[in-house]
């Protein structure tokens, strides 16, 4: 070796599972140990493989009947726009084809919202019966 050479040693990194949910659909692992700034890199590097190469379905747009715009309200439901659109990212949808499918949700009355009031075609599979909104009058939205 060269006079003046720097020599880095680098260990090789154990990947543990920390936590698994039982559905798949979540997990945590712990990459160690990785030299200062290694750890940006390569959690960047995965999570945009990750985003690019697993199939997935999700909800890409909201309709509100006579809603303009994320920051508006809608009459008669206690949650504003921008509540039921972060309540409707975190629906578990599969899709069954390759197409893109408008879902419908049709409400009234007192009552609580929920991914089960989802009106879809049989190629749509809701996953997650999460909470939407709780609307006091009758509201349509597509999603």
């Amino acid at each position: 070796m060269k006079e003046g050479t720097i020599v880095i040693e680098i260990e090789k990194p154990k990947i543990e599972t920390v936590e698994l949910s039982d559905d798949g659909a979540y997990g945590r692992f712990v990459v160690e140990p990785l030299e200062r700034g290694y750890g940006t890199t390569l959690g960047n590097s995965l999570r945009r493989i990750l985003l690019s190469s697993l199939p997935g379905a999700a909800v890409t747009s909201v309709q509100i009947d006579g809603v303009l715009h994320e920051f508006s309200t809608v009459p008669g439901v206690m949650e504003d726009v921008t509540e039921m659109i972060l309540n409707l990212k975190g629906l578990s949808l599969k899709i069954h084809s390759d197409e893109e499918k408008v879902l419908e949700i049709d409400a009234e009355g007192e009552g609580n919202v929920t991914a089960g009031d989802i009106r879809a075609d049989s190629d749509v599979e809701i996953l997650s019966l999460i909470f939407i909104s709780q609307p006091w009058l009758p509201a349509h939205g597509s999603i």
